[in-house]
């Protein structure tokens, strides 16, 4: 307990431990999306060359434009959501492992089964003797037989835990441990196949079934990464470390599945370019080797804090894991990182781009939000705003869209300064999304008077579960109206009922021989009458206000850096940030505010 409490305040109160946590972690993340560039390319692509095993005349372009083909359609459906795709390839799946240990099997019988014997630990010492250097190089191309596992975390948001390790023990660990021992027997007889060897140690007769089988798994395969690509960026989103997209939620019993229109469309064009301008898997699977390895890599690092800070792990099983765990993959990183020069470039260069985004969205994004702090409006301020404008009053009712959950944001200041007229009712909103299906009508409007007088001002948290959509039979605006006449109605009940057990308190203590107390008892009673006046005069109120029509404000910020900043603070946030901004998601599509009832309010930040 004492180690974690140490390990935490030291990374809270250290700089750069917070600023390499965040670049690690950005790291893992770029690489995981970069992960789902590669993983369709060089599955599809090599699904799809085992066909010049049978047509030794299609030419490796012909491949290639197959594989586009292929990768473009995977693409296409993937707006139907994974509960759609997923249970339709669910059955050929099975089929796929059921194929790979049936010849794998039967290899191991025909060839050599004497290949059980590579159990023994002293063979692969012997490996190493033998072939020192290229031994290690070789390392690089071991690793791809576990890839897919670093992807594990997405399928955690889609199945449950059991039933992920049900599947793993029991089907897909012995169905590719037979695969890999069938085509080890094999090649002790065909060495010289090195090359192809899957498809050159199939069976004559299941070769096309196995080939149809192929490419419908190497579907499955892709559709696994792209689905977590979705959930890793939607879970940066929520974190602020992400450009707003749109996130729509494909399942109303699992939050992880999901889909994001934008981030599908550019995954979709950077598979084909990947594709088109490599052609074969040999660079890609560098490349591939240097995402996984990395990924996995970061992986380990973070599981440490986690043995430490949260599961309060004994000190010596985290050292032995550091060692064994830790000394293992950097081999395997070292190994995969020597061919950086062919084709491993590439989930580099993914990863600095990615990354520089995330962290310049995330870096102005953070200052907005401090800024928006430090700049707030108080309750009491609003009211001392109002007074001191003179503001007319217009018929109607005026929503101010808003991330701040307390505190009105500074945009309302600027919009009464250059408009001196208000509407009868105000409306401060934030809306909030929350990890669970649905937040029922009655407990999604969480309302709150900014001045209980005459001006009419609240302030409102709007909380949406992942699978709430506003539509034509649930308009917001008559919904929010309706929450907010339950509230009035219920802070004026609660008023009167404070006063009526005041009452009756005095009533108990009272011997009845007083004029004071009766005068008390009467003065209550006026006071109770006149709060439900005001109650039904507010209520009033809002309804006319209502009649009149809802006006939606949304602030239109321009970023700025701010006088004397840094050259590089002033191309991350006058051109980077406002770049971004600029051709992403705007918060009005965020917000989903009806267009045609929607100002927007121009202010600048300097930050």
């Amino acid at each position: 307990m004492e180690r974690a409490s140490r390990l935490k305040t030291k990374l809270e109160n250290s700089i750069f431990a917070k600023f390499f946590l965040l670049f690690a972690t950005m790291l893992g993340t770029s690489m995981v999306i970069g992960d789902g560039v590669l993983t369709p390319c060089i599955s599809v692509l090599s699904a799809v060359g085992g066909i010049k095993e049978a047509k030794k005349s299609i030419s490796a372009d012909t491949v290639v434009w197959v594989s586009v083909a292929i990768l473009v359609l995977l693409f296409m459906v993937q707006r139907f959501g994974t509960d759609k795709v997923g249970y339709s390839f669910a059955p050929i799946i099975c089929v796929w492992f059921l194929f790979i240990a049936g010849i794998g099997v039967y290899n191991f019988i025909k060839f050599d089964p004497l290949v059980v014997k590579a159990v023994n630990p002293k063979y692969i010492v012997d490996y190493f003797k033998r072939n020192k250097k290229q031994a290690w190089i070789s390392l690089g191309g071991v690793v791809l037989a576990i890839t897919g596992t670093e992807a594990l975390f997405a399928d955690v948001g889609h199945f449950t835990v059991r039933s992920i390790q049900i599947s793993m023990c029991s089907v897909t660990y012995p169905a590719l441990v037979l695969a890999y021992t069938g085509q080890a027997s094999f090649l002790r007889k065909h060495n010289d196949l090195v090359s192809d060897t899957f498809y050159k140690s199939i069976p004559g007769h299941l070769y096309w079934p196995t080939f149809v089988v192929a490419i419908l798994a190497s579907i499955i395969a892709s559709q696994a990464m792209i689905s977590g690509t979705f959930s890793i960026i939607q879970q940066s989103l929520s974190l602020g470390c992400f450009p707003r997209v749109k996130i729509v939620h494909t399942s109303t019993k699992y939050e992880g599945q999901v889909y994001i229109p934008e981030i599908n469309y550019l995954l979709m064009m950077a598979c084909i370019f990947v594709t088109i301008g490599f052609k074969t898997t040999t660079k890609i699977g560098n490349a591939y080797g240097i995402a996984v390895v990395f990924v996995m890599t970061l992986t380990s690092a973070f599981l440490v804090l986690v043995m430490i800070m949260i599961w309060k792990t004994h000190i010596v099983l985290i050292i032995l894991y550091v060692v064994i765990i830790g000394s293992v993959e950097l081999v395997y990183l070292s190994s995969v990182l020597y061919k950086f020069d062919q084709g491993g470039y590439l989930p580099i260069a993914f990863a600095l781009f990615l990354m520089s985004v995330m962290y310049i969205w995330n870096y102005v994004h953070r200052k907005k939000y401090y800024f928006e702090l430090d700049h707030k409006i108080s309750p009491d301020k609003v009211k001392e705003i109002m007074m001191e404008n003179n503001s007319y009053r217009l018929p109607g009712l005026a929503i101010f869209y808003s991330e701040l959950v307390h505190g009105i944001p500074p945009i309302f200041k600027h919009y009464v300064a250059n408009v001196p007229a208000l509407h009868s009712v105000l409306v401060f909103v934030s809306i909030k999304s929350l990890p669970i299906s649905k937040v029922p009508i009655e407990e999604r409007f969480l309302f709150r008077r900014v001045q209980p007088n005459d001006f009419h001002v609240y302030r409102c948290v709007v909380r949406y579960g992942y699978t709430d959509i506003r539509n034509e039979q649930e308009p917001f605006e008559k919904l929010l109206v309706e929450g907010l006449q339950v509230f009035i109605r219920e802070y004026y009940m609660g008023m009167a009922h404070a006063l009526d057990l005041a009452e009756k308190d005095c009533e108990a203590k009272d011997d009845g021989s007083t004029r004071e107390n009766v005068d008390d008892q009467i003065a209550k009673q006026v006071e109770i009458e006149k709060e439900e006046e005001i109650m039904d005069r507010d209520i009033d109120v809002l309804e006319k206000a209502w009649k009149c029509g809802a006006v939606h404000f949304v602030g239109e910020h321009e970023v700025v850096a701010s006088k004397g900043a840094s050259i590089v603070k002033r191309i991350m946030i006058d051109y980077a940030y406002n770049f971004l901004k600029k051709n992403l998601r705007q918060i009005n599509q965020v917000f989903d505010i009806p267009q045609k009832r929607m100002l927007k309010v121009g202010m600048t930040y300097e930050l």
